[in-house]
């Protein structure tokens, strides 16, 4: 009896052992080669982008949103438009809208502290609508206030329709743009920063657990924000500092939080890898689609030593066996990619920034879509409006652009 007990535990360790290795090894579906996947990892000191997937295609924001919100709630702060103490009352319309929420019934307030928190920790919108109310008088206009200020910090590829990120078509963002507002908020604010840090936090009278795991799980991570809606798949703006740097990342697209949160990891790990600084070898295997990203991302050393000297390289391979060989660059312009959606280098990204101008190829306009300006310069409030949106990314397949979800 005793024996049969054994094997069949054996059996049942060995069923857990090969799922968990299926469950690591497994493509996820909303990542790597899906509509719906991007990321870029920056410095947060220069800008520079350390590692790249697709960094200006047009994504929903979800909850990310609300790093704007946040950000206009500290700058109303700073010009003495608020104070922490301030009250923020809730509409019907704003005790209106759908979980994730902090649930304050219509009628009642809290403090700018308390909307703040809940915002960072609970990611509630109906606490994210009434600040856009308080602020801008209407949640829409709000909205336009927020648009107006991504362009002024140079997020060229974000539109908003709400203070919250609830499904709506034509709100949407790039990875880039997140990485940029993610960095702002820390050297525009930085001494509000801390707010994002918080693991918990009371609010009302209860103790509400922050959404961003990664706050635990990943060595120097210290903000900044988690979304999700079913359109836009799993996605998180993340901020590290290690060895004396500093990387900010976003990943769009995961297909639950712990695969996002694997991902970012190991695309931070690569961010500080570039900066020279050490990381420690993860007993556990990363997930497939984190392997292509890594064997897709050249370091910058070998970047660099093949950009000195593209000459020498060519003029010995021209000699073996190519008496009329094409420019390095030629070569490395026309050679086709490994993966449709391949991690971009360092270098790489630095090219592509300098044309983050030019349109992006996207799916044809349906008949029942409109033309939409894209121009920052010459937006005014009123054009902000429904009519002058953005084009919408095309969904994932299955899924519907006014499909309600959970934010986190």
């Amino acid at each position: 009896m005793r024996q049969q007990l054994a094997k069949l535990g054996l059996v049942i360790r060995a069923s857990l052992l090969a799922a968990a290795a299926f469950a690591i090894v497994t493509p996820a579906k909303a990542q790597i080669g899906s509509s719906r996947y991007s990321a870029i990892v920056v410095d947060s000191r220069t800008g520079d982008v350390l590692v790249a997937a697709n960094p200006d295609e047009l994504r929903h924001p979800a909850s990310l949103t609300k790093m704007m919100t946040l950000y206009m709630i500290f700058e109303a702060l700073r010009e003495g438009r608020l104070s922490l103490d301030s009250r923020v009352p809730f509409s019907a319309a704003a005790a209106s809208r759908p979980p994730s929420k902090l649930g304050i019934p219509a009628g009642q307030s809290i403090s700018v502290e308390q909307a703040i928190l809940a915002l960072v920790t609970r990611s509630a919108n109906d606490v994210a609508s009434a600040v856009g109310e308080r602020l801008g008088g209407t949640e829409e206009r709000f909205a336009q206030m927020m648009t107006l200020k991504a362009r002024a910090l140079g997020m060229s590829r974000t539109t908003f329709r709400n203070a919250s990120g609830l499904p709506d078509p034509d709100q949407v963002t790039s990875a880039r743009d997140m990485a940029t507002l993610g960095r702002r908020l820390l050297s525009d604010f930085a001494e509000h920063y801390h707010y994002f840090g918080m693991p918990q936090a009371r609010i009302a009278g209860r103790m509400i657990r922050n959404h961003n795991r990664m706050l635990d799980s990943y060595e120097g991570v210290d903000g900044i924000k988690t979304g999700y809606i079913n359109d836009s798949g799993f996605n998180i703006v993340t901020s590290a500092s290690r060895g004396g740097q500093r990387v900010v990342g976003a990943v769009f697209g995961g297909s639950s939080w712990l695969e996002r949160d694997q991902h970012m990891a190991t695309l931070l790990d690569q961010g500080f890898t570039s900066l020279g600084v050490a990381v420690a070898r993860q007993d556990r295997q990363p997930p497939v689609l984190v392997r292509s990203a890594a064997a897709a991302t050249v370091s910058r050393s070998a970047a660099r030593s093949r950009a000195a000297a593209p000459v020498r390289r060519t003029a010995s391979r021209s000699t073996a066996s190519r008496p009329q060989a094409r420019p390095a660059s030629t070569r490395t312009a026309t050679r086709p990619a490994a993966r449709p959606q391949a991690v971009s280098t360092r270098s790489q990204a630095t090219r592509s920034q300098s044309t983050r101008s030019q349109p992006t190829r996207s799916r044809p306009a349906t008949s029942t879509q409109t033309t939409r300006s894209r121009s920052a310069s010459s937006q005014t409030g009123s054009q902000l409006g429904r009519t002058a949106a953005l084009p919408s990314p095309v969904p994932a397949r299955g899924t519907s652009p006014l499909r309600t979800a959970e934010l986190r």
